[in-house]
């Protein structure tokens, strides 16, 4: 909020009264609903990068209002995906959106600014989350390629479809051929339009038309799924194909199970949890609001470092309390069961 007049509204997946929007990478828990944007799409001023304007048009939600500017509020790069950016507010409050404090491929680690009122995602906010380095994902995941390659048998690496499986090409594009899932493709195209060089790929559905998958060995770069789903299921048994899941979660030994998969590679495009704390301490805030994952647990952490800090939805619980006691005032208690 900078004025009594403006309001922004931040990653809504509603658009409401507000007449601001803030949207800060284009995955789908971060998008505005397409039916909300059919209903307020003229009226409400979408903030948000040029990059998630040709994302989102993609996936479907079309911005009809959109701008990548406004006076009162700058954007910070997040390195989590292409066109990733949180919100810095007159220089005093940042919001993160989603973020990675690492390099990664063509990724940059961000630069964090100095704020009073820190927001910050917390999904990985559990002391337990702590990933590799990239250069040990690195070795490890060529380690295996290299082994499979040597026994004729393809590779599957699994990881989200944006964001995730573009990196994975950059990574380990060089193994040859390279095969993408159609969707991945799609993205990987966006990508290359805004200037980022990844490797020559060959769509799943060409690589099958043309027979490729019959000359063992190949790299598939598939969004991650469980390895019992139809697809993955029949490229193992076909062709004897070795999965291999990138997730944060992996740092959890069940996630491998869960999910069915031979091997599972701790790799996010969040921060995890010491990188997190190094956001909150870059930032010097007076204030920390945590959201997402474990907010409650990284909020406590923080508070036992010094900092003043709290769940947003501790904050938004208030203002609803604080709403219902003044319209008590002219309402019956009735009137709320």
């Amino acid at each position: 909020m900078t004025d009594k007049e403006t309001r922004i509204y931040l990653d809504p997946r509603q658009l409401t009264s507000e007449n601001l929007v803030f949207i800060s990478h284009a995955h789908t828990d971060h998008l505005v609903s397409k039916t909300s944007l059919k209903k307020f799409n003229l009226e409400k001023k979408i903030l948000c990068s040029p990059e998630t304007i040709a994302i989102a048009k993609v996936r479907g939600h079309v911005f009809n209002n959109s701008d990548i500017f406004h006076n009162d509020f700058k954007f910070v790069n997040t390195g989590h995906i292409l066109g990733s950016r949180g919100l810095l507010l007159e220089d005093k409050i940042f919001y993160t959106g989603d973020l990675s404090m690492r390099d990664r491929a063509f990724l940059a680690k961000p630069k964090i600014p100095k704020v009073e009122t820190l927001i910050i995602e917390s999904t990985f906010g559990k002391r337990e989350y702590i990933f590799p380095p990239l250069n040990l994902v690195t070795h490890e995941v060529n380690s295996l390629i290299s082994n499979m390659y040597d026994k004729g048998i393809p590779v599957i690496l699994m990881g989200y479809s944006l964001g995730k499986a573009q990196v994975l090409c950059s990574l380990f594009g060089s193994w040859k051929p390279l095969i993408v899932h159609d969707e991945v493709l799609k993205f990987n195209q966006i990508y290359r339009k805004f200037g980022v060089i990844l490797e020559e790929e060959i769509s799943l559905t060409s690589a099958i038309e043309r027979g490729i998958l019959d000359k063992k060995p190949w790299i598939l770069i598939h969004p991650l799924v469980n390895s019992n789903q139809a697809t993955i299921n029949n490229l193992k048994k076909k062709y004897g194909a070795v999965t291999i899941g990138f997730s944060g979660w992996g740092i959890n030994k069940k996630f491998k199970y869960m999910m069915n998969l031979d091997h599972v590679i701790p790799f996010s495009d969040h921060c995890d949890f010491k990188e997190l704390l190094e956001v909150v301490t870059r930032c010097r805030p007076n204030k920390v609001y945590t959201f997402h994952g474990f907010e409650e647990e990284f909020a406590t952490e923080l508070v036992k470092r010094g900092y003043d800090a709290e769940p947003i939805s501790h904050k938004n619980n208030q203002s609803n309390q604080k709403k219902i006691k003044e319209s008590a005032k002219t309402k019956s208690l009735d009137s709320y069961f």
